[in-house]
């Protein structure tokens, strides 16, 4: 009896042995399980704190009068990354230098002390030149001409410098050449609103504009102008390299696109309704045998013709693909911003290298740049990268193997750069003959600035009824 006593015991204790095995595992697979969605509860809640501040953000930025306008605060200097105002030193001294016109001399005596009468030693001599600007008043000359009929020419006139059409009757008061290309300086290049303009013309000038008749002149300066455009045209084709951007823009209505074609000496405006390749080719022409530079996008590469794409670009599209992997992934990324680096270098060393060391940098180059785009990688942002480069491989190093072609389209962006300006002030054109107006003058303005010359002297001759 005993003994089976001790069988059934020992059976008991077995199967409590086995039970609590088992609820020891079950407790373990439930505590792993419970730390498995803490860990999640605390990341959901972790994200969902930083939507929520992300909205906030947002509607407080919606709120802010120049909240489209400030800088994220993830591009901001930091304090310790800030620069010093002011030039660096050991720099030279910089200040207004002696005017080579001198139109008069004022010479003041001190002949005894100016409050009590007496007498003076150490008498020394103060030297300053002062500029100022004189009380202007407009001229207003009184043009007389006559119109006759010749028997082989048929009707004839005489015409005056001055003159910039033949109207009379109720448009007998015109504005002089000079007034007019001052008028396209300030609207066009300066950026100022027809209504400012007018009211500078009016405070400083004494000439007394409407906004509407200001911006009929200045359709009839772009009309008078328009073979100038076309010149600048057929100097942008005929250029070694053009660097070519598109912005946004406004006529009437959105889906109007700004395209800049600029070289180091001239840029072609252009303001069209699409974004397509056909306005490069349009504005290149068929025999276009330049290099032409420009961001990644897909409007570019149809074009026949040597391309070079911009390297900033590049640097910018790495930096995004380190967001999509973990921090202590990036030796890939971080090889090709290095390569990209020593390519700028290697272009700006060119000049004062001998031809066959320059070769032989780029050959190494070449070599490594083929390297990088044929590993085998694992990381999603690093087969991003290496994806878009190898597309664009023909592309990549032109910048060394032409001279005159720059690393970056940093070049078409500056130029857009006032329009954008622009564009925020007045969003664009409201008409096809407005948006042709500024075309053609801007085109003008930035051609004569990067050519050092004034586009007042530029225009005013070509606005004289005799240059029509």
């Amino acid at each position: 009896m005993d003994q089976e006593l001790q069988s059934r015991l020992a059976a008991l204790e077995a199967e409590f042995a086995s039970a609590r095995a088992r609820w020891e595992e079950e407790r373990a697979a439930l505590q792993a399980e419970i730390r498995k969605l803490s860990g999640e509860v605390a990341r959901l809640e972790s994200e969902n704190n930083r939507l929520r501040k992300q909205l906030a953000e947002t509607e407080r930025k919606k709120a802010r009068q120049a909240g489209p306008f400030r800088r994220r605060p993830g591009n901001k200097i930091s304090e310790q990354d800030r620069k010093e105002p002011g030039r660096k030193p050991g720099h030279p001294g910089a200040n207004r230098q002696v005017p080579e016109c001198i139109d008069q001399q004022v010479e003041v005596p001190l002949c005894g002390c100016p409050q009590c009468g007496g007498g003076l030693d150490k008498v020394r001599a103060v030297e300053q030149y002062i500029q100022e600007l004189p009380e202007v008043q407009p001229v207003t000359t009184k043009v007389t001409t006559y119109v006759g009929r010749c028997a082989k020419c048929g009707e004839v006139r005489s015409t005056h410098p001055l003159q910039t059409s033949t109207a009379e009757g109720a448009a007998k008061v015109q504005l002089g050449p000079r007034v007019l290309a001052w008028a396209a300086e300030l609207n066009k290049r300066l950026g100022l609103s027809m209504r400012k303009t007018c009211s500078l013309f009016e405070r400083l000038l004494g000439l007394t504009l409407t906004p509407g008749g200001l911006s009929q002149a200045l359709d009839r300066v772009a009309q008078r102008c328009r073979g100038e455009y076309y010149r600048i045209l057929d100097q942008v084709r005929e250029s070694s390299a053009v660097y070519a951007d598109e912005t946004s823009w406004w006529v009437g209505e959105a889906g109007w696109w700004l395209w800049t074609f600029t070289t180091p000496e001239a840029t072609l405006y252009r303001v069209e309704q699409s974004r397509g390749n056909g306005i490069v080719r349009k504005t290149l022409g068929r025999d276009f045998s330049g290099v032409l530079v420009t961001d990644c996008g897909a409007m570019y590469d149809e074009i026949k013709c040597r391309k070079h794409k911009c390297i900033a670009h590049h640097l910018q599209a790495i930096k995004r693909a380190r967001e999509m992997q973990s921090s202590r992934f990036h030796l890939y990324l971080d090889e090709w911003v290095e390569f990209f680096r020593r390519v700028i270098a290697l272009w700006k060393e060119r000049p004062q290298l001998p031809p066959p060391e320059f070769e032989t940098w780029r050959t190494n180059l070449e070599t490594e740049c083929d390297e990088l785009l044929g590993r085998e990688l694992r990381w999603p942002g690093d087969k991003k990268v290496q994806k878009r480069l190898k597309r664009k491989r023909a592309h990549l190093l032109t910048c060394l193997h032409d001279p005159h072609v720059e690393p970056t389209n940093n070049r078409a962006e500056r130029s857009l750069r006032p329009a954008v300006i622009a564009r925020k002030l007045s969003c664009g054109n409201r008409t096809i003959l407005g948006k042709q107006t500024w075309e053609i003058i801007h085109t003008l303005a930035v051609t004569c600035h990067q050519k050092a010359e004034s586009l007042i002297d530029y225009l005013a001759p070509k606005l004289q009824l005799a240059a029509a």
